[in-house]
C-alpha cells in the first residue's frame, strides 16, 4: 500500500507542479510603460539667399568684380555675333552703371580682317582695373582684377577708341 500511496503522491506532486506552470504562464506580466518622447520645436535658421551682385558706386575693383563678371558672363552666354564684340561688352557695362570714360577695349578684328581670337576690355577703378577677356581662344568669359599699368591704363597695346 505504501507503494501505491507513493505513486499517488508522485502523481499528485507532478500534477500540482504542472498546474503551477500552466497558471504561471497565464498570468499577465506587468507592462513597463516606455517613456513618451515629445519633440520640441527646434529653431532652424532661415536659409540665406545671396544677394545678386550689384554695382558698388565708388567701390573698389574687388568689390565690383562679382557684378562686372556677371555682366560679362551674361553677354558671353548670349552668344552670336555679340559674344566677341567689344561694343557689346562696353554697352552692357555702361548700361549697368560703369563709367564709359574709364573703359578700354581691344580690336574685334585682326590687322588682316579676321575676327579676333580673343578681345579684352577693362574698367579703371582707382588703382586697379576690372579686366574681361572673351573669345574662341579663351573658350569662356574671364574676369579679373589687375593693378593699373604704369601708363595709367589697364590694357597693353593698341586699344579701340570708344566713340559711340
Amino acid at each position: 500500500m505504501n507503494r501505491r500511496r507513493n505513486v499517488r503522491l508522485s502523481i499528485a506532486v507532478v500534477a500540482l507542479a504542472s498546474l503551477g506552470v500552466i497558471v504561471a504562464g497565464c498570468t499577465a506580466t506587468p507592462i513597463t510603460p516606455s517613456p513618451t518622447v515629445t519633440k520640441s520645436p527646434v529653431a532652424t535658421a532661415e536659409p540665406t539667399v545671396d544677394a545678386a551682385p550689384a554695382l558698388v558706386p565708388n567701390g573698389t575693383a574687388d568689390e565690383n568684380l562679382p557684378f562686372f563678371a556677371q555682366i560679362v558672363q551674361r553677354v558671353w552666354d548670349g552668344g552670336g555675333s555679340d559674344a566677341v564684340s567689344g561694343r557689346a561688352y562696353i554697352d552692357a557695362l555702361s548700361a549697368a552703371g560703369f563709367d564709359k570714360a574709364s573703359m578700354q577695349v581691344t580690336q574685334d578684328m585682326t590687322t588682316v580682317g579676321n575676327p579676333a581670337e580673343s578681345i579684352q576690355f577693362s574698367v579703371l577703378l582707382g588703382e586697379d582695373c576690372l579686366v574681361g577677356q572673351v573669345g574662341p581662344a579663351t573658350g569662356e568669359a574671364v574676369s579679373v582684377v589687375l593693378p593699373v599699368l604704369g601708363t595709367g591704363t589697364c590694357l597693353l597695346g593698341e586699344t579701340r577708341l570708344i566713340d559711340w
